[in-house]
C-alpha cells in the first residue's frame, strides 16, 4: 500500500503523541502535522491537505463535529476518521451526518487503526462492530420511529436495483466487491452510487450506510461483533 499521510487532531498533547509513536512505526504512515482543536484542525486541513484526518470529537473552541462539517463544506474531498473514548448513540450519528467516513474508538488495536485510516483513504467506510450496533440500535430507540420513517421516505426514492446497491454499500463493500455481488460492471456500479447520493442525498458512502441502517433494511446486513465494517 502506499505511504498515507495523516493529520492528528486532538486537544490532550499525551493523546497525540501517543498517536504518533503508534502510526510512526509503520512504514504505510506519514504524520502530516497536528492540531489541538476543531478551528486549528481546519486550517491544517486546508494548508496540508492529508490523506486522512484523524479527529477527536471533543474538543474545546470548535468540536470534532462541527470542525468536520467545516472542512468538508471547504474541502469535499476530505477523509476524516473521528477517534474518540466514548461510543454513545448522538455522537455517533451526529458525526456520521456530518460527513465523517469512519469512527473508531482509541482502544482500537494498532493494526486495525492503520487498516481503517487505508481503508477510508481508499474511500470505503470503516465502522468499529461497537458503532455498527449504536447505528441499529438508534432505529429502535424513543427517537427511532421519526428517524426510519424519514429514511424510508428517502430510500423510497430509489430504484430496486439501487436500493440493492444502496444495502451492499451499508454492509462496507468496496464497488468492486459491489459489482462482483451484483453482477454488474464497476461503471455501472459507480454511477449507482452516485445517483443514490444525488437522491438521497448524501455526501458520501457513510450517510448512504446512516440511511440504510436507520431505515432498518434488512439487505444491510450489519456485520456480527467480531467483523469491522470494512469487508
Amino acid at each position: 500500500m502506499a505511504e498515507l499521510s495523516v493529520l492528528l487532531v486532538d486537544d490532550e498533547q499525551l493523546v497525540r503523541t501517543g498517536l504518533r509513536l503508534l502510526l510512526d512505526g509503520s512504514d504505510r504512515i506519514r504524520i502530516a502535522g497536528e492540531a489541538a482543536d476543531g478551528e486549528a484542525a481546519i486550517e491544517a486541513t486546508l494548508r496540508l491537505r492529508p490523506d486522512v484526518v484523524l479527529m477527536d470529537i471533543r474538543m474545546p473552541r470548535l468540536d470534532g463535529i462541527r470542525a468536520t462539517a467545516r472542512i468538508l463544506a471547504e474541502r469535499p474531498d476530505a477523509r476524516i476518521v473521528m477517534l474518540t473514548t466514548f461510543d454513545a448513540d448522538a455522537e455517533v450519528l451526529s458525526a456520521l451526518e456530518s460527513g465523517a467516513m469512519g469512527f473508531l474508538l482509541k482502544d482500537t488495536p494498532p493494526a486495525e487503526l492503520i487498516a481503517a485510516l487505508h481503508q477510508v483513504a481508499d474511500d470505503r467506510m470503516m465502522l468499529s462492530p461497537s458503532v455498527t450496533r449504536q447505528l441499529v440500535v438508534a432505529a429502535t430507540d424513543s427517537r427511532g420511529a421519526d428517524r426510519r420513517r424519514l429514511a424510508n421516505a428517502r430510500l423510497s426514492s430509489l430504484t430496486t436495483r439501487e436500493r440493492e446497491v444502496a444495502g451492499a454499500v451499508a454492509r462496507g463493500l468496496s464497488n468492486a466487491e459491489i459489482a462482483r455481488e451484483l453482477f454488474l460492471s464497476l461503471a455501472t456500479v459507480k454511477t449507482h452510487v452516485g445517483r443514490i447520493m444525488d437522491k438521497l442525498p448524501a455526501a458520501n458512502r457513510v450517510q448512504i450506510a446512516v440511511c440504510v441502517h436507520e431505515a432498518g433494511d434488512d439487505k444491510s446486513g450489519a456485520p456480527q461483533d467480531n467483523q469491522p465494517l470494512h469487508h
